[in-house]
Parts: C-alpha cells; sequence; structure tokens
C-alpha cells in the first residue's frame, strides 16, 4: 500500500516510540515506510496510506506517545519520490547537477523535500533523516541547474525559521563521487 500521504512522529523515548508504532498501524490501514532509533534517543515512525488513514493513524500514535511526543508531521499530498527516498531506492545515472539540503529536524527535511520536488522538475535522489546524524536530516536533488535552484528556494523557504542548516549545489557532479553517494546506507 502507499498512498498519497505521508506522516511523521517523532517521540522522545525509543520504547514508547515501539509502542506508538504498533499502535497506530492496529488503529488504521497504513504501511510503515520506516521506524528507526536515532539520535541523540529518539524513535522516528514514517507511514504512508490514504489521508484519512494517515490522519487516524497519526491521532492515535500522538494519542498513546503522550508527553513523549516530539513532533509530528503530515504531508496530505505528498509527492510519490518520497517515501522511496526514504527507503534509499535510487539508482546513480548521469546528472547535470546535485543539490545538498541540510536541515536541523526530520520532519523539516519532510516538509522542504516534498515542497521542493513539486516546485520544479527534480528527482530526489536521497532522503536521510535523523539515523546517524545527531538528529538532523538531509536530501539530495537532481536535475538541470535551474531546476534545482528553484528547488532549493523553494526547499529552504518552506523548511521552518532556524531550520536549514546549508544548503549546496554542485554543478557536473564527477561520476566518482556519484557512484560513493550512492554507496551510503
Amino acid at each position: 500500500m502507499s498512498g498519497p500521504a505521508l506522516g511523521l512522529l517523532e517521540v522522545a523515548s525509543i520504547a514508547r516510540g515501539h509502542v506508538v508504532a504498533d499502535a497506530l498501524v492496529k488503529k488504521a490501514p497504513v504501511r510503515l515506510v520506516e521506524t528507526a532509533a536515532v539520535s541523540p534517543g529518539k524513535y522516528l515512525v514514517v507511514l504512508d496510506g490514504e489521508v484519512a488513514d494517515v490522519e487516524e493513524a497519526m491521532a492515535e500514535g500522538a494519542r498513546v506517545a503522550g508527553p513523549h511526543l516530539l513532533d509530528r508531521l503530515l504531508l496530505p499530498n505528498a509527492d510519490p519520490q518520497l517515501a522511496p527516498a526514504l527507503a534509499h531506492q535510487f539508482t546513480v545515472r548521469e546528472i547535470d547537477s546535485l543539490a545538498v539540503i541540510e536541515l536541523v529536524t526530520a520532519s523539516s527535511a519532510l516538509r522542504a523535500a516534498d515542497a521542493a520536488v513539486k516546485a520544479a522538475d527534480v528527482t530526489l535522489v536521497f532522503l536521510r533523516v535523523a539515523r546517524g546524524i545527531g538528529g538532523k536530516a538531509y536530501f539530495t536533488l537532481s536535475g538541470a541547474l535551474e531546476s534545482v535552484e528553484a528547488a532549493v528556494l523553494a526547499a529552504t523557504s518552506v523548511a521552518g525559521d532556524g531550520l536549514v542548516v546549508d544548503a549546496q549545489i554542485i554543478a557536473r557532479p564527477h561520476p566518482e563521487f556519484l557512484a560513493q553517494l550512492a554507496s551510503q546506507p
């Protein structure tokens, strides 16, 4: 199942995060895109499905998380590129330009990535949220230089005040660099 809505819950307790993930899939027919313990001792739950189902599941997840809920995000019409990018499903090919956008939180990264791919003709190459990077997140986009520039502008404008760490564009990235990028877990 893959639907038009994507949701994220960030929980302050790893143990409670497991309970939250279980509770929300019991509540509504949604798919867990990713669940993970992340630095510094938090738990992320990313889900997708039909809008009403994701809303219902997230409400249950937030209820179960209680005071352990740190953040949540609902993207009711999420771009279909987001879920595969979270699962690291991409292929290296010749790329005209590549952008790397680094953010402070997982929800700001999902919000920014969604805006970027909707704003311009770009491909979401990679999306990493929180795991192994101190709770931060980043994503990469590829496309023609002018499209990548437009996508970066859209992403940084919706990310949220103070949530963009950096945004860089690499014109004509070298194939060896791209191969290394593809081999990252």
